[in-house]
C-alpha cells in the first residue's frame, strides 16, 4: 500500500512540473517521507541526491530564461525582467484551471523582458529580446520535466529494490 502512495505522489509531482508548480520538491518530499516511514527502503544518499536534483532543476529554470534573453540581445535588466515576469505570471495564472500557471509563466517572461528592454531600446529590439525570453522559458520547462522524470525513475527504483 505504501508504494502505491509513493507512486501517486511521484506522478502528481511530474504533472505539477509543466504547470510551474513545485513538483520536483513534492517528489523529493515524498522520497524523504517514504524513507522515514518505511524502514530500509530509500537510502539517505538517494534522498539527498533527489533533493539536489530538485535544486538543480530550480537553478536551471531561472538561469536558462535569463541566458536566452541575453542570447537574443537583451540587457541584464531584460534578463531580470524575464525571470520576475515569469514568476509573477505563473502566480497570477493559478486561478485559471489546469493551464493558467503555464500560460502565465510564458506570458510573464515575455512581457517582463519586453517591458524591461523597451525602457532601453526600440520596440523591435524589445520584441526580439522578449522572444528569446519566451524560448528560454520553454527550454527551461522542458529541462525541468526531464529532471523530474529522472527523479521519478530514481525514487521508484530505489523504493522497489
Amino acid at each position: 500500500m505504501e508504494i502505491v502512495i509513493l507512486v501517486a505522489i511521484v506522478l502528481l509531482g511530474l504533472v505539477m512540473i509543466p504547470f510551474g508548480l513545485p513538483g520536483t520538491w513534492i517528489m523529493a518530499a515524498g522520497a524523504l517521507g517514504y524513507s522515514l516511514l518505511v524502514p530500509n527502503s530509500i537510502s539517505i544518499f538517494t534522498t539527498v541526491v533527489v533533493a539536489l536534483m530538485a535544486l538543480v532543476g530550480e537553478i536551471i529554470e531561472f538561469t536558462l530564461t535569463a541566458r536566452y534573453t541575453r542570447k537574443y540581445g537583451g540587457s541584464r535588466r531584460a534578463s531580470w525582467g524575464a525571470i520576475i515576469g515569469g514568476i509573477v505570471g505563473a502566480i497570477m495564472g493559478v486561478p485559471v484551471p489546469v493551464i493558467g500557471s503555464v500560460i502565465g509563466a510564458f506570458v510573464g517572461a515575455f512581457v517582463g523582458a519586453f517591458v524591461a528592454e523597451l525602457t532601453q531600446g526600440s520596440v523591435g529590439s524589445a520584441t526580439k529580446v522578449a522572444t528569446g525570453a519566451l524560448i528560454g522559458r520553454a527550454v527551461a520547462a522542458a529541462m525541468k520535466v526531464g529532471i523530474g522524470i529522472a527523479m521519478a525513475a530514481w525514487i521508484l527504483f530505489a523504493a522497489m529494490v
